[in-house]
């Protein structure tokens, strides 16, 4: 049919040719100007809207300054719910000289006249066509004149998270308008994280067995938020049957669009049987800020309605105030020169004739222009402040929320583009800055359906009256968290934790377990969480680790038991031995330790060598003397002095790290002879892994997959082991007599085999992080609502106490013990090693600059002298062997040969002076350097 127009308008604009003009009153502007209305004058917005738009053509004509003599001709076609007739009446406006069309009121023949109108230049201003995807890209000549159906999507959306629902189901009609309307819901509720889960779909003018197929389907559903996206005109049928079905008591939830609100509006009051039907459902009216011209058009709405009386709604005030916008435009349009002309279409012989006369049909001249200034119309009418935004959407979009109560209604707040959800008006609002946190959304208190003031759950567990089948584990071994005694008697750890979390939920939960596995080995939790997905349980309990890829499969809640891999192995006690001093240090701790001991007494040796007599003698004794001193620091039992600077600094340092290395070697020898060890050569998962040793898995684990995929373990080292004696005797005979090395485990039975098995424990760290928790499907609401039970038993202490209850056993006689200790390693102490190396090197340094510079004073004669290298470094290493005090002196005795040898060549003035000198300068050395002291 679209496309039939569509040929139809572009063969008009092919053809068109003559322009026809309109007669013109004095001022040069056509006396009359017509305009066009389509839509069901019978239906619930059509009959209000007429009065509304009658009322508005007689307010203008009669204004004389809004069109300057010029009236309007409003010609009124009624669709009467047909589309079909919706179109041809609008082709039929084109065939006497149409500047513009109201309507048409529903957003699916809207979507088809668009095209005309695109066409044939003629503006389309729709007070009701609310379809979001009427697209003023696609139809520039179609103008919405009341509130997008985007905006009251997003304020559903925003009701629903604001009550911290999820999940929603969608009933509405399946036209284009309902189909737009419920997709655009979809996207605004995924902004928020919510999501429809249900779409149901009703045939146009559907009957009330379609109606009650459609609702029962529903009710089998898990969500109870339901949004209804209806026509007004059968709307209330959809609550009558959903009466009848019981889904108006406690529990529902019903946010109907604003169909219903102008239902209310128009047809108030409503039957009290209609009433009873539409009880606690809360639905949505377009806001229109209160005002002078408001409330002269609301009072004298009883005038215009008492032949016929009908509410006002919302839609008649947007179409009263279309008629005004469309009339300040048109004057605008003449102002700016425009001429209403049109072109005639010659039609070729094969269309021309018939009935519907199409060659009568023609194209505005001043279309563009006329539309133009209906886009820039800023001016006040009964609907606030009206005008344009960017995207040709109305500004400040804003409604009320209701909530139907007893014989009439209330309002419970608002919600605005701007401000979100808030009690105070939108426009006290508008002129604050947008606050969209979630403090600030508030709305007063809603009765909901079943006179109930508590907010409902918004979900039920589906198909009503059916138990819940919960699989739990049929476990072989570590009964204490899961056994199964009979078909109605499972108890263990998990099951208790299970029943605690579901006493604090604040509703019933009614369920049936079925134990999963043959009960002769162990089940996979992996599969048991998977039976989820493929719908044969409804949930899994039991002891079911939480990892990656079982979440993939289905949602766990918060983890009730804290749990990881471990390593477990034979352990056996470290006796004490002859050589247990040694075992404190390592190798190399040792000997690196005994070589500083050399290094720092050989270099206190050096320092202390030239003036230090404990430090001179025959070269046995002083080998000796170096040896004693060196280790004889270790117990500070040393009694040799030091008279240098460096040799004290050096020695002080040296100190300070024996100290330390003291304290640390003491400490480890006490727990080494006090503690009792335990020993054994797995040392964690990495030595394990890198052995070629078996090793066990309890059978159903997740540690088999893990050893293989993460660690890369050969599968045939991999051995099931299906109870505890039996983890037992494979770890007692050990890889050499058909058993295993060690066993991987979750901690949470590890600690269980334990508490009773002294001769193994867990060796190494625990190498995974992970818990147990409850599996329930996919985006179950069950889940969030078990996470937040298992919080609160972890905070008032019940979930200790079932766990004492279960799984506290008396400490075995090794509790005590531990594994063996970790020698002391030399990585511990390299700092300190550093820090005395670096200063017997500066020590030492500053000592031979030292050396040099005596020697360069006191030998510099006999150096010169000597001409072989060697010769002079003997006399150097001589030099250094001296003792201080004797170069000293020597060199003293030299200094006054030389003194007497000139004294006899020269004069006695001379000699005189030289002597005084001489004596001066003795006498200055004794008094600054007194025998025995030693210089820096």
């Amino acid at each position: 049919m679209n496309i039939i127009l569509w040929l139809l308008a572009s063969m008009i604009i092919c053809n068109g040719l003559p322009a026809i003009g309109l007669s013109t009153n004095v001022t040069g502007r056509p006396k009359v100007v017509n305009i066009g209305a389509i839509f069901s004058i019978k239906s619930v917005i059509g009959k209000a809207a007429k009065v509304a738009i009658d009322a508005a053509i007689d307010d203008v004509n009669s204004h004389p300054d809004i069109l300057q003599g010029t009236q309007l001709q409003l010609q009124l076609k009624d669709s009467n719910y047909s589309g079909f007739m919706a179109v041809v009446e609008a082709l039929l406006f084109m065939e006497k000289d149409t500047v513009a069309i109201i309507g048409p009121q529903s957003s699916v023949t809207a979507h088809v006249i668009s095209h005309i109108a695109n066409v044939l230049q003629v503006p389309l201003l729709s007070f009701s066509s609310t379809d979001p995807t009427l697209s003023p890209i696609q139809f520039p000549f179609f103008v919405r004149t009341s509130q997008n159906d985007l905006y009251q999507m997003a304020a559903i959306a925003e009701i629903i998270d604001h009550y911290e629902w999820r999940e929603v189901i969608a009933i509405y009609e399946d036209d284009d308008h309902g189909r737009n309307g419920i997709a655009t819901l979809g996207d605004k509720l995924a902004e928020r994280r919510c999501r429809i889960t249900y779409k149901a779909r009703m045939s146009p003018e559907p009957t009330r067995d379609e109606i009650t197929d459609v609702l029962v389907k529903v009710a089998l559903r898990e969500s109870r938020i339901l949004v209804v996206h209806v026509p007004g005109s059968w709307g209330l049928k959809v609550f009558s049957v959903a009466q009848y079905l019981g889904m108006l008591g406690s529990g529902y939830v019903w946010i109907a669009t604003n169909w219903l609100s102008t239902v209310l509006d128009t047809n108030s009051p409503l039957p009290q049987d209609a009433m009873d039907n539409i009880q606690g459902v809360v639905t949505l009216r377009m806001y229109t800020p209160d005002s002078q011209l408001k409330r002269r058009f609301v009072s004298r709405w009883s005038n215009l309605t008492k032949e016929k009386p009908v509410g006002l709604n919302a839609y008649s005030l947007y179409a009263y105030d279309t008629v005004w916008l469309l009339a300040r435009a048109i004057n605008e349009f003449f102002n700016q020169g425009g001429n209403i002309s049109f072109l005639n279409d010659s039609l070729s012989s094969e269309l021309s004739g018939g009935n519907l006369h199409l060659e009568a049909l023609s194209v505005f001249q001043g279309g563009n222009l006329l539309l133009d200034n209906i886009l820039n119309v800023n001016m006040k009418g009964v609907t606030g402040d009206f005008r344009f935004t960017n995207d040709r959407n109305l500004i400040n979009p804003a409604f009320e929320l209701i909530n139907v109560i007893g014989t009439g209604y209330r309002r419970i707040g608002y919600w605005s583009n701007h401000s979100g959800l808030s009690i105070a008006p939108p426009e006290t609002l508008w002129g604050k800055p947008p606050n969209g946190s979630s403090a600030s959304q508030t709305l007063h208190g809603v009765v909901w359906p079943g006179q109930t003031t508590q907010k409902p759950r918004g979900w039920v567990f589906p198909n009503s009256g059916r138990h819940l089948k919960i699989g739990v584990p049929h476990r072989v071994s570590y009964r204490e968290f899961v056994a199964v005694r009979g078909p109605d008697a499972i108890t263990g750890y998990c099951i208790d934790v299970f029943t605690a979390a579901l006493n604090l939920l604040p509703y019933a939960v009614p369920y049936k377990l079925i134990p999963f596995g043959d009960g002769r080995t162990n089940p996979s939790g992996t599969e048991l969480v998977r039976l989820i997905t493929a719908g044969v349980f409804d949930a899994a309990i039991g002891d079911i680790a939480i990892i990656t890829n079982r979440t993939k499969m289905a949602d766990f809640t918060q983890p009730y038991i804290e749990s990881g891999l471990v390593v477990v192995a034979p352990v056996w006690r470290k006796n004490s031995n002859a050589f247990a001093f040694l075992r404190p240090f390592t190798r190399r701790m040792w000997a690196v330790t005994a070589i500083f001991f050399l290094l720092v007494g050989t270099v206190v040796w050096i320092l202390e060598h030239r003036m230090n007599d404990e430090f001179r003698g025959p070269p046995r004794r002083q080998v000796v003397t170096l040896l004693w001193f060196s280790f004889s620091t270790w117990f500070f039992a040393h009694r040799e002095n030091t008279v240098s600077v460096l040799g004290r600094i050096v020695l002080i340092i040296w100190l300070f790290v024996v100290l330390i290395i003291n304290s640390s070697y003491t400490a480890s020898l006490t727990s080494i002879l006090t503690v009792q060890q335990l020993t054994s050569p797995i040392k964690g998962i990495q030595t394990l892994a890198a052995s070629k040793d078996p090793i066990g898995y309890q059978q159903g684990s997740f540690a088999r997959n893990y050893l293989i995929d993460e660690l890369k373990v050969d599968p045939s080292r991999l051995i099931a082991l299906n109870s505890p004696e039996e983890s037992a005797k494979a770890l007692k005979d050990g890889p050499h007599k058909g058993g295993v090395a060690a066993m991987v485990d979750d901690r949470a039975y590890i600690e269980l085999f334990l508490s009773t098995r002294c001769e193994f424990s867990i060796v190494g760290q625990e190498f995974t992080k992970n818990g147990w928790g409850f599996a329930f499907p996919r985006d179950s609401p069950l889940a969030v609502d078990m996470s937040t039970a298992i919080l609160k038993l972890s905070e008032n202490g019940d979930l200790q106490r079932i766990h004492d209850k279960w799984l506290l056993r008396r400490a075995c006689s090794y509790q005590g013990a531990k594994m063996e200790v970790d020698r002391l390693q030399l990585k511990s102490f390299w700092g300190l090693f550093s820090i005395c190396g670096v200063a017997c090197l500066i020590a030492l340094f500053l000592y031979f600059l030292k050396m040099m510079r005596q020697f360069s004073r006191h030998y510099s004669e006999e150096s010169e002298s000597q001409s072989s290298r060697s010769a002079r470094l003997q006399t150097f290493l001589s030099f250094v062997d001296e003792k201080e005090e004797e170069v000293k002196s020597r060199s003293k005795r030299r200094q006054m040969e030389r003194v007497s040898n000139r004294t006899d060549d020269g004069s006695n003035s001379t000699s005189y002076s030289i002597r005084g000198n001489i004596g001066e300068f003795s006498s200055n050395k004794n008094i600054g350097t007194p025998a025995g002291s030693s210089e820096v």
